[in-house]
């Protein structure tokens, strides 16, 4: 028989905890002191219910025996946790009422009756964490803090003992809403202290000799009322529910027949008796009745802790008719020597019994007769756990021995399934790091981060605070040191993990749980179940004691003999070699490599002659040698007979039934395993003592041993992996001196050991996962797990040069499971086959190993088609692994699937690869549309466009080319490979790029990039269409103008639209200046339209509405330099004001624009934006006289202003004279420059005016009344008539008359008397100087004096017309 455990913090996760209410005032107690010796959720208390659902539910009482935890081991419901205001005494129980409610009886130190009443139901879940009541009783008999014994007989009967062997009784007569408990006080000598006292006695008992120290009665459910109690001084007695003790009897201190102790020494095999019974509570009654016979039976153990050859013994007594009849008694088994009893309990004629054994547990069992009378025959049988290795000291050196870094090994060793509990490992991180937290700061950065996994804390923070040294004097790394602070820091927290694990395997209950899980074994923190052992467990423990083996199995005496004397550091470096064989492909026959080996390793040299003798002639009486490892092999390989259907093979086996059944299925599979690897490896090594001769030994026997070792090898690298994927450290740059243990850092992100410190989420092995997937439940536990291990086929291999279709199937399980790091070890045990090169090739892609995945599947594509020269059993090993469990009937298959593998992992550049692989194998006649569109698509989306443009020529689909045209444009231009785009041809389609292009410039937004206009710009310019590269400009600028709407980016939008304008304005150059014009659709006009358009006609002919018809604008070269202008000079006046755009003011019309600039002093502009715009400058000039005017009269005053331009250009500013005289120049100038007989004059006349305006009585600059006199002498008279100036108008009017009769001297026209002269201007000027009263002097004579010249005139006009007749 063996245990077989699992943790129960590994299965089961903390839940939340309910508080019990209470109504006593004084029902709370502080909380006691932590005990180091015990965790708080270590159990104290555990008792196992058998509910007539057929499911098992564990009850424990842990945190001081303050919290009752529910547990179900059979059904998928989470723990109930109840916290009570007070300590637990021993022991509540748990009753099934009804089978509707579960009833939780608990009496607490300071006297309450607590009952918890959970509706259950047969479906699942069992309860609801949410759905419970509870009510409570304040027992008025029973003193308070008392050490007392509740035995709860059923939901409306409990007994308490009290001090002095009393016993109080509480029964209930119906359950209400408040429980009303009926006290009845019962003394020891109730009944029998009439008889007593008759009797004389030597002396009174010791003090507290009568106290109960044990109590029992029926199971539940039963009307039996009775209760049996054993005290200190070893009274056995009975309690009726109304009689009180009715029987009592008192037992033997040592076994009947067994020699007492008087003296030291007088006989071997005597007792000394102790006086009395340990005071503390313990299981040394148990009552039961046989099916078959309706008798009480009452079994009680006595303990003889001083005995050298036994625990104690029992006696079996007959409880009928209220009395106690002693019927047999039998002494446990040696083994239980200096052992103590924690439980026992009757299955129908067997004895269980559980054994506290230094520390862990031991189960005996043995037949108990009811009808033999005195003392009974006995043969126990027991069973304790599979041998582990424990991480001692000296464990930890041997691990040392192999290849690896001191953390990855040590953490390696601590998380394996089964060794530490994920509460030690999170108990003991804690406690380590407040140990490190307790010296000076600073703190390590590890001490201060939060982890996400106890493991992953593990790994950072053991070791953080040992730091590398330097020699003083030389100032050279201290390594040696550094590493072995290292080692003692890991093998202290190894130490304190042990500690906790010691304790947390403490035994506490044991009996009966499901029929598959058999007997069950209760620890503080574990669960174990009792199961049979198959031959490799049993063999392996008998060798590991050294006991006799029968003579078929004498050739694994001598295996182990030869493996036992090798030593570790030897059998470490043979197991190197032989993991180095079996996983590299052979091509020389396994006896030449074995020798060669043996020789490079000197294995007979490291063995001394006796051992070597020995062995030999060991050998020599097995017989024939390959037939007997050929029967060792058949032990390490096999199974128990597994009766499976056909449809097993395809659907699985059936799930096993609950958590625990899983885990205790694992556990055995664990254990199995490893015992059949040791045999294994026994096996193999005694190859390399036998290598001299193996070249006689048939190579399919050799084959098969390394096949089985190579399964039990891989079995046992998985069993001994906690879940969770264990990813490839990633590599370090920090020196060793900073965390040398980071390495193991990596591989502990996604291992689920704890979900924080408050709680634990379940954590299982991996073995565990596996053994949940693959399922394989049986009847019991032995049966599951070979169930299981058939399921892998691990051990049904037949040729280390193949690998079968299980074996495939398990790899590819274990990558499907998410444990990447698992599946690739045991990928490289197995050789590369068709089927296992999928599963790497699926494995390097799910691990981001893309060129590997891509060249691993490129291998593959010859084993499909009716040319594959694949076996049949690597085409049932390939065709498991494959969608839908089928070969591809092609290549061209195949390399669709590989392609869409690449697709779903998003990696485009093989997924092309595989489509074009396709392409060139495809069928003919079938449609690969679609993979030359994923093709073009994909090699577009990569960037190759060379690529993706010769593949769209190549491709035979003349739409798919259209389609994919659009995407490799846009996909260009996005990229920025304008330049690779317009070098291609797009031959025949080049009008599907240009609408591309079209499309997009016409509704991209402008202002992001791509510029789609300048691209389809650039492309019109590298074909010489400079029209359409201009209307593509156009509408770039007018689609800016268009989003420019908020004032913060006029400016940049502005310059943008400049751009436009240029580029288009010189595209429009270079073509034929008769037709530089471009023509534009007619749209809506803007709200601030730059320049006016002509206007459409409302009457539409019907011929317009026709297909291809729209009304279209003729925007000329003009037009646009028009609008240039105007924007430039609106960007230039906000540059210089941008207040302007806060206004509102962005939009201004030319003739603002203009008038703006002359007020900003920006007259150079403000003279070009004019005649851009053709704006008339009238104000402009005018402004600008008055400029002059303000220099002449106060030159500070302008010069203080932005003249800079106008005063302060290079031309200006380099011109003699005052600031006055340049300013008048610079009129002057303009004047001549931008004034004259177009304009007739009226900037001129402007400026005149605005002199004349602002001082009639100064002259006029003489070369402003030149140019008019010459030009305009009628409106230069005028003028100063109405500006008052009579001098000037005499003046001007005598010039005009003096030219006039110039000109006639020089002509002498026949009709002089038709010359004209504005005679009634004159006329006004005489009048307006005769009716002046106050004319000066000259005035007057100037008055005369054109008088005297219009006399003359009419006698010369006479003259000539005289002369001419």
């Amino acid at each position: 028989m063996l245990l077989v455990p699992a943790h129960l913090s590994a299965l089961f996760s903390s839940t939340h905890t309910i508080s019990v209410p209470t109504s006593s005032f004084d029902a709370h107690t502080p909380d006691p002191p932590f005990s180091p010796s015990l965790h708080p959720q270590h159990a104290s208390l555990s008792a196992l219910y058998r509910l007539p659902s057929a499911r098992t539910v564990l009850l424990r009482v842990t945190h001081d025996s303050r919290v009752l935890q529910l547990i179900s081991l059979s059904a998928e419901v989470p723990p109930l946790r109840f916290d009570f205001p007070a300590p637990l005494l021993p022991a509540p129980a748990l009753l099934v009422w009804q089978n509707s409610e579960l009833h939780i009886l608990a009496v607490t130190i300071t006297g309450s009756l607590y009952r918890i009443i959970l509706p259950v139901s047969n479906d699942h879940p069992l309860w609801h964490p949410n759905r419970h009541s509870s009510r409570e009783y304040v027992i008025q008999n029973m003193p308070s803090h008392a050490d007392a014994l509740v035995q709860v007989h059923g939901t409306h009967s409990v007994a308490i003992s009290l001090p002095n062997g009393s016993l109080l009784r509480l029964d209930a007569e119906h359950l209400a809403d408040d429980d009303l408990w009926k006290e009845t006080r019962f003394s020891p000598h109730s009944f029998l202290s009439s008889f007593t006292s008759l009797l004389p006695t030597r002396h009174g008992g010791p003090q507290g000799s009568s106290d109960i120290i044990s109590m029992a009665s029926y199971p539940p459910p039963t009307d039996i009322g009775h209760t049996w109690t054993l005290s200190r001084d070893r009274t056995l007695r009975l309690w009726t529910a109304r009689g009180g003790c009715v029987a009592e009897k008192t037992l033997p201190a040592v076994a009947p027949g067994k020699p007492v102790t008087t003296v030291s020494g007088s006989h071997p095999n005597a007792v000394k008796p102790s006086v009395l019974l340990p005071p503390e509570s313990q299981k040394l009654l148990s009552v039961f009745s046989l099916p078959d016979m309706p008798v009480l039976h009452v079994l009680a153990f006595i303990p003889t802790e001083s005995s050298s050859t036994h625990g104690g013994f029992f006696q079996l007594f007959n409880a009928s008719d209220d009395a106690l009849r002693l019927i047999n008694f039998f002494e446990a088994s040696e083994s239980s020597a200096h052992c103590l009893l924690q439980d026992f309990v009757m299955v129908g004629t067997t004895l269980y019994t559980l054994w506290d054994k230094q520390g862990q547990s031991m189960v005996e069992q043995t037949a108990v007769s009811v009808t033999e009378k005195g003392r009974m025959a006995t043969a126990w049988a027991s069973a304790t756990y599979a041998q582990e290795s424990e991480l001692t000291p000296s464990y930890l050196d041997e691990l040392l021995l192999s290849r690896g870094s001191l953390a990855d090994k040590f953490f390696e060793a601590i998380m394996r399934p089964g060794i530490f509990s994920p509460l030690t490992l999170q108990t003991a991180i804690d406690q380590y790091t407040d140990v490190c937290r307790s010296l000076p700061p600073p703190y390590p950065p590890q001490l201060l981060t939060t982890y996400t996994t106890v493991g992953e804390q593990i790994a950072a923070v053991v070791g953080c605070t040992v730091t590398l040294t330097r020699d003083p004097n030389t100032g050279a790394p201290q390594h040696d040191k550094y590493w072995n602070a290292l080692k003692r820091d890991w093998e202290g927290f190894i130490a304190r993990c042990r500690e906790l694990e010691r304790s947390a395997r403490w035994p506490l209950v044991i009996g009966p749980g499901d029929s598959k899980d058999g007997i069950l074994v209760v620890e503080r923190e574990r669960v174990a179940s009792l199961v049979e052992e198959d031959d490799p467990l049993e063999l392996h423990r008998r060798l590991s004691i050294s006991s006799p083996l029968e003579p078929q199995h004498a050739l694994l005496e001598i295996l182990w003999m030869l493996r036992t004397k090798i030593g570790p550091r030897s059998m470490l470096t043979l197991e190197n070699r032989l993991i180095d064989i079996v996983q590299q492909e052979t091509a020389f026959p396994y006896a030449d490599i074995i020798q060669d080996q043996a020789d490079h390793m000197d294995f007979h040299g490291q063995l001394d002659e006796g051992l070597s003798n020995w062995i030999t002639g060991g050998l020599q009486g097995v017989g024939e040698i390959t037939d007997a490892v050929q029967f060792v092999l058949e032990i390490i390989y096999g199974l128990d007979s597994v009766v499976k259907s056909e449809e097993d093979d395809v659907v699985g086996l059936p799930p096993l039934s609950s958590e625990l059944a899983r885990a205790l299925t694992a556990s055995y599979v664990t254990v199995s395993v490893h015992a059949r690897y040791d045999l294994c490896l026994s096996l193999v090594t005694l190859l390399f003592f036998l290598s001299e001769s193996l070249s006689q030994w048939s190579q399919a026997l050799l084959a098969e041993i390394f096949v089985v070792f190579r399964g039990t090898a891989m079995l046992r690298h998985v069993v001994r992996q906690p879940a969770g994927d264990s990813v490839a450290p990633s590599p370090l740059t920090d020196v060793a001196s900073t965390a040398p243990d980071e390495d193991v850092i990596a591989k502990m992100r996604n291992m689920h050991v704890s979900a924080g410190r408050t709680g634990f989420r379940p954590t299982y092995a991996l073995v565990h996962r596996l053994v949940a997937q693959y399922g394989g439940e049986a009847s019991d536990v032995l049966g599951s797990a070979h169930n299981f291990l058939d399921a892998t086929g691990l051990l049904q291999s037949v040729s280390p040069a193949h690998a079968t279709r299980p074996e495939v199937l398990f790899c590819e399980r274990l990558r499907l499971l998410g444990y990447r790091e698992a599946a690739r070890e045991i990928l490289a045990w197995l050789p590369r086959t068709p089927g296992v090169t999928y599963v790497l090739g699926r494995l390097w892609l799910d691990e981001g190993r893309y060129d590997d995945a891509a060249a691993v599947m490129e291998s593959l594509a010859g084993s499909f088609g009716p040319d594959s020269a694949l076996s049949t059993e690597d085409q049932q090993a390939l065709a498991a692994v494959l969608p839908g469990a089928e070969l591809f009937n092609s290549e061209f298959d195949f390399y669709l699937h590989a392609a869409g593998l690449f697709r779903t992992s998003s990696v485009t550049s093989h997924e092309v690869v595989f489509s074009q692989l396709a392409l060139s194998v495809a069928p003919s006649g079938s449609d690969t549309a679609s993979l030359w569109h994923g093709v073009i698509k994909s090699l577009t989306d990569l960037g190759l466009f060379e690529d993706a443009y010769t593949t769209l020529v190549a491709t035979p689909y003349d739409r798919l080319k259209r389609e994919c045209i659009s995407h490799l444009v846009y996909r260009m231009c996005e990229e920025h490979a304008v330049e690779r785009l317009m070098a291609f041809n797009f031959a025949n389609f080049a009008d599907e790029v240009e609408d591309a292009l079209s499309f997009k410039a016409r509704n991209a937004d402008p202002r992001v990039r791509p510029f789609y206009s300048r691209i389809l710009y650039t492309w019109y310019v590298s074909r010489g269409d400079y029209r359409n590269a201009a209307l593509t400009m156009y509408q770039r600028a007018r689609k800016l103008a268009a989003v420019i709407r908020e004032p913060s980016n006029f400016v940049n939008l502005a310059e943008l639209q400049l751009e436009a304008y240029v580029v288009g304005m010189n595209a429009l150059e270079l073509t034929d200046q008769k037709n530089a014009w471009i023509v534009m659709p007619v749209t809506v006009e803007a709200e601030h339209e730059p320049r006016k358009r002509r206007k459409l006609s409302k009457h539409i002919p019907e011929g317009r509405y026709a297909l291809g018809k729209r009304d279209a604008e003729v925007v000329e070269l003009a037009d646009i330099q028009f609008e240039y202008a105007l924007l430039s000079a609106r960007l230039e006046l906000i540059r210089k004001d941008p207040t302007l755009l806060s206004a509102g003011e962005s939009f201004l019309t030319p003739h603002s624009i203009v008038l703006r600039l002359a007020q900003a002093n920006r007259f150079n502009t403000a003279i070009a934006t004019a005649r851009s715009l053709n704006v008339d400058m009238s104000e402009l000039f005018g402004y600008l006289a008055g400029q002059c005017l303000r220099l002449s009269r106060n030159p500070e005053a302008v010069i203080g202003e932005d003249t800079s331009d106008w005063l302060l250009t290079d031309k200006v500013s380099s011109w003699p004279g005052t600031a006055a005289d340049r300013g008048w120049r610079y009129l002057r100038q303009s004047l001549e420059r931008h004034d004259g007989p177009g304009t007739d004059y009226r900037y001129t006349k402007v400026t005149l005016e605005i002199i004349l305006e602002s001082d009639r009585l100064s002259p006029p600059p003489p070369w402003l009344i030149h140019s008019l006199e010459t030009q305009h002498p009628e409106w230069l008279i005028r003028t100063c008539l109405r500006y008052e100036v009579l001098e000037s108008a005499l003046e001007h009017t005598l010039s005009l008359m003096r030219r006039s009769d110039a000109r006639l001297a020089q002509e002498q026209p026949r009709t002089a008397s038709a010359t004209w002269l504005p005679y009634t201007l004159i006329d006004q000027v005489l009048l307006a100087a005769e009716s002046q009263d106050d004319l000066s002097a000259r005035g007057q004579g100037l008055s005369k004096e054109l008088r005297g010249e219009i006399v003359n005139r009419i006698k010369r006009v006479q003259k000539y017309s005289q002369a001419a007749r």
